[in-house]
């Protein structure tokens, strides 16, 4: 694998898992069209970012151990899956668990292959 492959495994999971969470917290402005008081807002703002703290939490925790990522954001993706089926036409089923099944699986793959990804890595 070459260097410039190395850097690209390792980094892509990590990008994509913060532009995801940056693609959830879209659904948490909805909150300011419903014209509560600025401490409603407030709370439901943060009840409606939950889901983004989750996916930032397992990041932190999968940007060391890339094995923890793996099973968790697959885990995410299935809990979506069964958490809503039936209620959302299929492309939400897309949108949400399949950003997570990738970076589950692109997490595999550094877990896998860590130690040449680590020593490239610290090396250059």
């Amino acid at each position: 694998m070459t260097k410039t492959a190395k850097r690209l495994l390792f980094w892509t999971p990590r990008v994509i898992c913060i532009l995801f969470a940056m693609f959830l917290s879209l659904f948490a402005l909805d909150v300011f069209d419903e014209g509560q008081s600025v401490w409603k807002t407030i709370l439901e703002l943060a009840i409606h970012l939950v889901p983004t703290y989750i996916i930032v939490i397992v990041l932190i925790v999968s940007w060391r151990w890339e094995w923890i990522g793996d099973i968790l954001f697959i885990g995410l993706g299935l809990f979506y899956i069964v958490w809503a089926w039936g209620r959302f036409p299929l492309v939400a089923y897309v949108l949400i668990s399949g950003p997570l099944f990738l970076i589950g699986v692109l997490f595999m793959f550094n877990w896998v292959n860590r130690k040449e990804l680590r020593a490239r890595l610290e090396a250059g």
